[in-house]
């Protein structure tokens, strides 16, 4: 019989709660205790281990919202990233990867695969003929990432997952741009969902933190290599992350809602040369978004004509703030190339078709009009003369 889910804001609201079994609070108690008894207990917890109540109870919510068994909250993104390809890949194994990454994901793979001696190819493109012809005898993962950073592109999750299937290899997916109130890739068949936590599941700018969801088996393959990499989270945070995905559901849908209109007002504007959103019909891949996902999440890029000065653009900005990351209540923008990706060589941005001028721009709740303003603003005063 198939699993009936609760729905989406219930699970954010409830699931996952540490029940307070003395005073009934309405808020989960945290227990920032780093040491716990072991004599006469079923389970020895210890922060590392990641079986504190608070991550426990964690756990429970961020599986429930990808569909899955079980899962794990990790430090930071990329400590859910790495942990999860170490623990599938080994000495002499070979992995494929979608050529359009997380910049930091990409690095780890170019900087630390060949010491490990792991195997590693970029697809040419995102269509499944490219993921088939990196297939290797040796391959053990398929890794992609939908929608891409910074670009939006958008993979096919089903063929993906069917092609894993097929040769028996573990898929895994980075959902943060997504998010499952967007996407739920398990339900298309992806084995491991990972998150970069500090993104919309924190949604205030306030928290770092990484999550993975999967089966209860390939989680306890991946709890094995974090117990000893030690990339836990303090319960501190995870006390904060759990406040902050309570409103999970509310946050994204707004910023759904402003994204699109925000995306179909700048590619009408007389100054901006291109706009990438999965939720415009202009989009290439937009049928296909349409398939696989829910909503179209509320990240775009965009690029201005050349007579506009994008650094000019930036500092004109009074509300839209130029800042380092994403997915945060407010609105911000930032470089690509002078942050997500700057770890990469031109000729690598330039692969990826990420050009200098590239803004990344991250919608939040604000009133849509406010937004609006600000932008039209900064691009009048950042016209050349």
């Amino acid at each position: 019989m198939k699993k009936q889910h609760l729905g989406l804001n219930t699970v954010c609201t409830h699931t996952g709660e540490v029940e307070d079994k003395q005073f009934k609070g309405a808020v989960s108690p945290i227990y920032l205790s780093s040491s716990y008894a072991f004599e006469d207990i079923d389970e020895k917890r210890y922060p590392r281990y990641f079986n504190t109540p608070n991550q426990q109870a964690l756990c429970k919510k961020v599986a429930a919202l990808e569909h899955t068994e079980a899962a794990l909250i990790f430090g930071s993104g990329m400590a859910a990233v790495s942990t999860s390809l170490l623990a599938f890949l080994h000495k002499g194994d070979h992995i494929v990867l979608q050529n359009a990454l997380y910049g930091g994901t990409m690095n780890l793979v170019l900087e630390e695969f060949d010491k490990y001696g792991i195997e590693y190819s970029f697809t040419k493109s995102l269509d499944i003929k490219d993921f088939k012809k990196e297939i290797r005898k040796n391959t053990k993962v398929i890794y992609i990432e939908t929608p891409s950073n910074p670009l939006l592109k958008i993979t096919d999750i089903r063929k993906v997952a069917k092609l894993a299937k097929k040769h028996k290899l573990v898929s895994m997916i980075d959902n943060t741009f997504a998010s499952p109130v967007n996407q739920l890739p398990g339900n298309m068949g992806i084995d491991i969902m990972i998150h970069s936590a500090t993104k919309y599941f924190g949604g205030h700018s306030d928290i770092l933190a990484g999550a993975v969801a999967a089966s209860a088996a390939h989680i306890n393959q991946i709890f094995q290599l974090g117990k000893n990499l030690g990339g836990s989270l303090s319960d501190f945070t995870v006390w904060m992350l759990e406040r902050s995905m309570k409103t999970l559901g509310i946050r994204v849908a707004a910023q759904n809602k402003n994204a699109l209109k925000l995306a179909n007002f700048l590619e009408k504007h007389e100054a901006v040369a291109k706009v990438y959103y999965p939720g415009l019909k202009s989009h290439v891949d937009y049928e296909l978004a349409k398939s696989q996902m829910s909503g179209f999440g509320g990240m775009m890029s965009f690029e201005l004509k050349s007579g506009y000065d994008v650094s000019k653009f930036f500092k004109s900005l009074r509300l839209i703030k130029p800042s380092m990351s994403l997915a945060g209540v407010e609105s911000t923008v930032l470089s690509p190339t002078q942050t997500s990706h700057a770890l990469l060589t031109p000729e690598e941005r330039k692969k990826q078709g990420i050009a200098d001028g590239l803004i990344r721009f991250s919608v939040g709740i604000e009133d849509r009009k406010d937004i609006i303003a600000d932008l039209n603003r900064a691009i009048k005063k950042a016209k050349k003369k």
